[in-house]
């Protein structure tokens, strides 16, 4: 676990908040089905950033508990969850957090499961699900293969040395992650029924906008000063030469499994 880069987001809050993107609210509808879950129900957030996804399980009538282990991002989320009497921000880890003994309806991970231990994840989401409840994991990505400027900003990756940095979604030259979720779960014990979907979208950004997004990313957040700018100057001329809009496609994955 790269704790520098794990713990990189607490500087970027509140550029975090204004530029990344929300979650696609078919997927938000999908897992409270696959969870069976009612309004009043109490679900688990793990890694609630600053409140994107928590606030469209709440508006879902959902009773969500959402740990954050950065404290600068939990004090925007409870900024952003003010409104809903059934958030409750935790600030804590997840390997490190003692439940109350009440189990959940739902554990859902936005943009986050990545960072949590490996060897201790899905043994702490078993334990503190009720049987039959549901694990929902959910990321956005871009979908290079659907974006127009892709060859252009791979050709400023590469001559910036960047574009070996596989585990950078925003680097070009990266394959979309083809991770085998029924595999995974089949190592682990306590769940069962994996499924994957897929939801695809896309959103339009300035040249400022973009190099926003890319500043929220740990792999730009943790690169000396002047590496950055250059990328960042780069990125910039070609968006640039483009009437200063790049339209690039995500695709959202949802990876479903049950507690058995």
């Amino acid at each position: 676990m790269d704790e520098k880069r794990r713990l990189s987001f607490g500087g970027v809050a509140e550029l975090y908040d204004r530029s990344r993107p929300s979650y696609p609210a078919p997927l938000v509808d999908d897992v409270v089905e696959f969870a069976r879950a009612a309004s009043g129900d109490r679900v688990l957030e793990v890694g609630a950033g600053t409140g994107k996804a928590t606030v469209l399980f709440a508006q879902r009538g959902l009773s969500v508990v959402g740990l954050e282990p950065s404290a600068e991002m939990a004090a925007v989320a409870r900024r952003n969850c003010a409104a809903y009497e059934n958030v409750t921000i935790v600030r804590a880890e997840f390997e490190r957090w003692r439940p109350d003994g009440h189990p959940f309806r739902l554990l859902f991970s936005a943009q986050a499961w990545h960072w949590i231990a490996p060897d201790v994840r899905y043994h702490a989401a078993r334990a503190v699900l009720e049987p039959g409840g549901a694990l929902a994991l959910f990321w956005n990505a871009p979908d290079w293969a659907c974006t127009e400027l892709r060859d252009e900003l791979a050709h400023v990756y590469r001559r910036n040395g960047r574009a070996d940095v596989t585990d950078d979604p925003m680097n070009p030259c990266a394959p979309l992650g083809d991770e085998d979720w029924p595999q995974e779960i089949a190592a682990t014990e306590g769940f069962g029924g994996p499924q994957v979907r897929n939801y695809r979208w896309k959103v339009s950004y300035t040249t400022a906008e973009y190099l926003d997004l890319l500043g929220t990313h740990s792999p730009i957040v943790i690169l000396d000063e002047p590496r950055r700018r250059r990328l960042l100057a780069d990125v910039a001329g070609v968006i640039d030469a483009h009437a200063g809009t790049v339209d690039l496609s995500y695709v959202t994955r949802l990876c479903l499994a049950r507690a058995t």
